[in-house]
């Protein structure tokens, strides 16, 4: 039998409004100039420029921001018509407004890594159907310059796609080709084959450290990876030890990321813009936020002035009366934008503000283990807002201080307890285990077993499992990996 019935239920919806301002919200400053430009495409009513009127000053506290307005019957012409409607915004900063703060940052353009592989794969002087091969080839390179996709998968991708039909032994003949490209070990199927294709760049013939260390790679990959140099030794029937030695430091100084190199290697330095600055003026931690890629914003003064037509015109002209209306929605847009990118920098202000704060000690000189246990929830709490908020700002956004560039989740750390019943962050822990591998006796490195009583004798209460855990977001290999001749 069925019945109806009426239910309550609470439920919580963004507006479109909202869904913008969180975007916003979460794009840094190095993308927000192009956010600008692109808002600016849209909406006519809203122009970049500096305003004939005196800049105006916000509160710390903005108001919220209000929604946009639609259509209405009744347009009130005051409302459009008062100075700060078109005075111009200049993004706040925070900081004193030196010269030096209005210089631009260097954002040089850097030659991709399939640009580079394209290009030399012009200078084969291949015909139409190998360079569509070719470029399938280089498109399926990965940023760390791996081709991990299976060569038949990409034969298959060209004949559904590209309708070239073609075999495995053709794709694996150009494969060679690409792999001959700089930087070496590109478009290697795995880290055997990269550190090969690198050392087959090296080989005169000659070089016995070159010879030992492809013999090595190619009949003792496994042990290589598990550090059995006896077994090496004795597979490769090699009687001096110092053969495996040196040809060990000549595999471990290659790269096993050549498409990261390419970037590095072959392009101009890339920066990283903070959002935020940090600096200790004798001991004083000051905040500035970066806004040198905001440009000055305001209302359109053309479109103002069409509602002083307006107020003098007829205002029963239904024609005149539907471009106002849309004029106005366009104000209405231009307006909120404008709020929004306010609201935006307060509300990253107040959070790197009370990061700073809770972090003091930390910031002062950059000692890792004065950072503090501190979770989203605490800033949070700290400045009134949805924990969502906090972890938006955290996530996309980066502070510049007197000891390196970090981003704000860098700051963020779980609490470990200490037999003195304190809570230490987890960072400092971390840094603890990585002074104790780093001074450890490579002939007997600490299992994690050992290191766990280490930091128990040290007074940290700390499990096993989580040392493992720890370890490996340090990206230390285990001890048995750690172990040197």
């Amino acid at each position: 039998m069925q019945k109806l019935g009426l239910s309550q239920t609470l439920q919580q919806k963004l507006s479109p409004q909202q869904i913008q301002f969180i975007k916003l919200l979460q794009v840094p400053t190095a993308e927000l100039e192009g956010r600008i430009e692109e808002e600016i495409e849209l909406n006519p009513a809203l122009e970049e420029g500096e305003s004939e009127e005196p800049e105006e000053t916000y509160a710390e506290e903005p108001e919220p921001l209000e929604e946009e307005p639609t259509g209405q019957d009744e347009i009130d012409i005051k409302d459009y018509l008062r100075d700060d409607d078109y005075a111009g915004y200049k993004t706040y900063d925070g900081g004193s407004g030196d010269d030096d703060d209005e210089r631009e940052m260097p954002i040089p353009m850097a030659t991709s890594l399939h640009e580079t592989l394209l290009t030399q794969l012009g200078f084969l002087g291949l015909d139409d159907r190998e360079t569509a091969i070719g470029k399938q080839l280089i498109g399926s390179i990965e940023g760390d310059g791996y081709i991990r996709r299976d060569l038949e998968a990409i034969v298959n991708d060209l004949a559904f796609s590209q309708s070239i039909e073609t075999s495995l032994g053709e794709v694996e003949e150009l494969l060679k080709k690409i792999q001959t490209f700089d930087p070496a070990g590109i478009a290697a199927r795995n880290l055997q084959e990269c550190l090969l294709l690198q050392l087959e760049r090296m080989d005169d013939g000659q070089d016995v450290d070159v010879i030992v260390a492809k013999r090595i790679l190619a009949e003792c990959y496994e042990e290589f990876t598990k550090k059995h140099y006896a077994k090496i030794q004795k597979k490769l029937d090699l009687d001096d030890e110092e053969y495996i030695k040196d040809a060990i430091e000549l595999i471990v100084r290659l790269n096993p990321k050549p498409g990261g190199e390419s970037t590095s290697g072959m392009a101009k330095n890339q920066y990283v813009i903070p959002d935020f600055i940090l600096t200790n003026n004798n001991g004083k931690l000051e905040l500035a936020l970066n806004s040198r890629n905001a440009p000055e914003l305001r209302i359109s003064r053309s479109y103002t002035e069409m509602f002083h037509a307006y107020d003098k015109g007829d205002k029963k002209d239904k024609k005149l009366k539907e471009a106002v209306t849309f004029v106005k929605q366009k104000l209405d847009a231009a307006k909120w934008f404008i709020d929004a990118i306010k609201q935006r920098q307060q509300t990253l202000l107040r959070t790197m503000r009370a990061i700073v704060d809770f972090q003091y000690e930390y910031f002062l000189d950059g000692d890792e283990t004065k950072l503090r246990p501190m979770i989203l929830k605490d800033i949070a709490q700290i400045i009134n807002m949805d924990i969502s908020t906090v972890s938006r700002v955290a996530s996309s956004k980066t502070v510049q201080t007197d000891f390196g560039t970090f981003p704000l989740k860098y700051f963020f750390s779980e609490g470990i307890a200490t037999d003195s019943g304190e809570e230490v962050s987890s960072r400092e822990v971390k840094q603890i285990i990585k002074d104790l591998i780093e001074g450890e006796d490579k002939n007997k490195p600490f299992s994690d077993d050992k290191l766990e009583d280490l930091l128990n004798q040290k007074g940290y209460n700390i499990a096993r499992r989580t040392v493992a855990k720890y370890r490996e977001q340090l990206n230390i290999p285990v001890a048995r990996l750690r172990k040197e001749l």
